[in-house]
């Protein structure tokens, strides 16, 4: 792998992950490219239970340097009927969605929301098809033979599906993707009580309470809201009578009246006062010093 600087935030985030996913699961499977730590191929298998089921998909993700404070690109790259091949696809966990990513979140919450999202509607959303049941689980045969110039064939990629049912994981990714649905929702309706609702996968709740090297500065972005103009209230008697609002009958509109405002400030005297005045002092103390001369010598 290429050489990165250890201290990056980014860098080490990703360092850290690839420590984390290097071994498969039964569910999904993520490493970096040798040359690049910023691409990544994922592997996840389709949801039970569902048009995926059976099916073994395989994509990249594509990391900015600002991450975790920034989400990931997604991109599918084996045929599904859900989401176009090698296009970003647009989730509430990708770069299309800036407003809903929290920076706690990391690849293996995207792979489990992608999974989570599989058997959802695309309601119109960038990247995402709405192919017929049929296609769709013919799609899911295939795609145990598609193979990645770079990964090799996909279906051995991750372990081998235990006969037990579905596992955990796909629980996970269930609530996942409902939670992570209800979040955009209320993003879009600007409701702050829904985003601070953001789903924390179970495993990572842990870690976040050790993150204490990670960045921990969450991007708040602002939510559609309703500017209103409010007069501001009188803080007097006399300026609330100054402020009466008036009404113009074309309009309707009412408006305060500016109060005037009087700055009173402190002028210190010039030099060339201080010189006059000192002057007249003068003046005054040599007249009345003849004066008493005058005075004394008429009585005298």
């Amino acid at each position: 792998m290429a050489q990165y600087n250890q201290r990056n935030p980014a860098v080490k985030r990703l360092m850290k992950e690839a420590q984390e996913l290097r071994e498969p699961t039964e569910d999904y499977f993520a490493q970096p490219l040798e040359d690049n730590l910023f691409e990544w191929h994922f592997t996840v298998r389709g949801p039970p239970d569902s048009d995926y089921d059976g099916g073994i998909y395989h994509g990249r993700i594509l990391l900015p340097s600002e991450y975790p404070m920034k989400p990931p690109n997604i991109i599918i790259m084996t045929p599904n009927g859900r989401f176009e091949t090698n296009k970003k696809i647009c989730l509430s966990i990708s770069g299309h969605h800036p407003e809903t990513w929290q920076p706690s979140w990391s690849l293996r919450t995207a792979m489990l929301a992608l999974i989570g999202f599989m058997p959802t509607q695309g309601e119109g959303a960038i990247g995402s098809l709405d192919c017929p049941s049929d296609e769709r689980k013919k799609m899911a045969r295939k795609s145990c033979s598609f193979k990645c110039s770079h990964c090799g064939p996909t279906k051995n990629l991750l372990k081998e599906q235990s006969k037990s049912g579905p596992s955990k994981t796909n629980e996970e990714a269930r609530q996942l993707a409902s939670q992570m649905s209800f979040t955009s929702e209320g993003a879009k309706q600007g409701d702050s009580h829904a985003l601070e609702q953001r789903f924390v996968p179970a495993e990572e709740a842990q870690e976040d309470a050790h993150a204490g090297d990670e960045p921990d500065a969450r991007p708040t972005e602002p939510a559609e809201t309703e500017v209103r103009c409010r007069m501001p209230a009188p803080s007097t008697g006399s300026v609330a009578h100054d402020q009466q609002p008036q009404v113009t009958p074309s309009a309707g509109v009412t408006t305060p009246r500016a109060t005037p405002t009087t700055i009173t400030t402190a002028q210190a005297p010039s030099e060339n006062q201080l010189l006059i005045s000192v002057f007249m002092f003068i003046c005054a103390a040599v007249f009345l010093s003849l004066f008493v001369r005058r005075a004394c010598f008429l009585l005298f």
